[in-house]
């Protein structure tokens, strides 16, 4: 069964938006929370949540405080956003920080349904106004993605080529001779590095960066640790 986390103070809309999810999903389980803190003990206590459908403006927090923290303390949760705000700037800058989706709350209930379909189908859902990304953002997301490939250890970075290779994580486990748990400690920790929430995401963008060399990084971080 699909498992929702709708999170909005708005009871109204709480209910309008559950009903979207029931006419994607019919048997779908939702749970509710009015704020972050709210959803944070829901999803402490309710294991394998797929989707989260989050709202900007909630008493606990503004901006994307709210979205980075959810990301932060559950990095491969999908979380959407459901807003009000449709500034095309907005909307970027919660694609870039890797929302799941960016649904506008004028949608309507059918479109709505269609666009979590979307997102839990692996594709970003986005305002139909939304003008695509010029190039030269796309250029400046991947030099962002390059610095934040920098924060990776060595094995990190080893277990990432293997990921982005296709391999799973039993055959990633036996390549580099780990334990199958270390390697899924790795990627939660490669996805939180580098703002991600799934593999797949992981996969799509670093698949046309040119990672570091890992022997590189080690020899790197060896000289550091050498007295001067």
């Amino acid at each position: 069964m699909t498992s929702f986390l709708i999170i909005d103070d708005h009871p109204l809309f709480r209910e309008a938006l559950g009903n979207a999810v029931r006419m994607a999903l019919p048997e779908a389980q939702i749970f509710e929370a009015m704020s972050i803190e709210d959803a944070l003990h829901i999803l402490a206590a309710e294991q394998g949540i797929d989707l989260a459908l989050l709202d900007l403006s909630l008493p606990d927090a503004e901006g994307f405080s709210g979205f980075l923290r959810l990301r932060e303390t559950y990095p491969r949760l999908p979380v959407a956003i459901v807003s009000s705000e449709e500034d095309q700037h907005v909307v970027r800058e919660a694609l870039a920080l890797g929302a799941a989706g960016y649904l506008p709350k004028s949608t309507s209930k059918r479109e709505l349904a269609q666009s979590i379909e979307g997102v839990l189908s692996g594709s970003v859902s986005v305002p139909k106004d939304f003008v695509a990304t010029p190039e030269r953002r796309k250029a400046a997301s991947a030099k962002a993605m390059e610095v934040k490939l920098r924060d990776l250890t060595p094995q990190q970075l080893r277990v990432l080529d293997l990921l982005r290779r296709g391999y799973p994580n039993r055959q990633i486990a036996q390549e580099l001779q780990l334990a199958e748990s270390t390697v899924k400690a790795h990627i939660t920790e490669i996805l939180r590095k580098l703002g991600l929430f799934s593999r797949n995401k992981a996969v799509i963008e670093i698949g046309k960066i040119e990672l570091p060399d890992p022997r590189t990084k080690a020899s790197v971080r060896a000289d550091r640790g050498r007295p001067q």
